[in-house]
């Protein structure tokens, strides 16, 4: 980590800021669709979770990403107990969490979702820990998100909000490892539930054969099935909730649930090619947030 106490606020959120944009990430508009302020508690966040995701992801020696893993938490510690930050992106999250007050185990639940991947607990997992999993990395997200968005504020929805979160990180998430899977196993990975493998008799647990089961398109329509129905339930959540104060989360389910019903129409017939949506859609849906 490197010194930021002296850092100004202002210089930390650019730092962030940049972070983001270099990632490509599609979330970066629904982020510019924010007030300033909101924007770059939003930076912050998404800069904190790539670079502890970067940590999980890179290859190297696990006693050495279990360190900086352990050096965040202690990064957190001292964030939380009023002290100066060591790392840039710890100094942008300074504001972000007293503005909003931000919950700490927030942050260290999305951690405990980058140890599993570290300590390689993500070849067919059981179904609970899957759920455990998205619930980490991408629920922990969704509620330091909808605070940032000011989505519990109004008075309107609070408690559906913070439900709405955890269901759409759910559906985010299920839908990413549904894309992914061929990068996944090439990194040894492997999300798709025992349960479900068990199901259509698929026995193997190795990444590579599993993608090559002619009865795999069943286990992932399987997972579909249920990464559909908690978007169903997002939208039931959504209409109960502030919509002006959720128009980022309402892009990223706008843009993530189509990109499940492509992947279910074509039926994994080729499970290693990532599936995306055509420019224009993208396009199109920027057009409605920004309009």
């Amino acid at each position: 980590m490197t010194e930021a106490a002296t850092m100004s606020a202002e210089a930390a959120a650019a730092y962030a800021e940049a972070m983001v944009r270099r990632s490509g990430t599609s979330f970066f508009w629904g982020m510019r669709a924010l007030p300033e302020e909101r924007r770059r508690a939003m930076y912050a966040v998404y800069a904190f979770c790539r670079v502890v995701d970067d940590i999980a992801d890179e290859p190297g020696d696990p006693a050495v990403q279990q360190a900086r893993l352990d050096e965040w938490r202690r990064e957190l510690d001292r964030l939380y107990a009023g002290g100066a930050p060591r790392d840039p992106i710890a100094r942008a999250l300074q504001p972000a969490i007293r503005r909003y007050d931000l919950p700490k185990a927030e942050f260290e639940a999305l951690i405990a979702g980058m140890e599993m991947d570290l300590h390689k607990q993500n070849v067919a997992p059981t179904m609970a820990e899957l759920l455990l999993y998205c619930r980490r990395v991408a629920g922990a997200v969704g509620l330091l998100s909808i605070r940032c968005f000011g989505a519990l504020d109004s008075g309107r929805g609070a408690r559906e909000a913070e439900q709405l979160a955890i269901v759409l990180g759910e559906a985010l998430q299920l839908t990413n490892i549904l894309r992914d899977l061929g990068e996944d196993a090439a990194d040894g990975r492997l999300y798709l539930p025992a349960e479900l493998l068990q199901r259509h008799g698929i026995a193997s647990r190795d990444p590579e054969a599993v993608l090559d089961d002619p009865r795999l398109p069943a286990v992932c329509g399987d997972l579909a099935a249920l990464a559909q129905g908690r978007y169903a339930e997002a939208r039931k959540l959504i209409d109960r909730c502030d919509r002006s104060r959720l128009k980022p989360a309402i892009l990223m389910m706008a843009s993530y649930e189509p990109l499940l019903h492509r992947m279910q129409a074509e039926g994994w017939r080729e499970p290693r090619r990532r599936i995306s949506l055509p420019k224009w859609r993208k396009l199109l849906l920027l057009r409605h947030l920004v309009f």
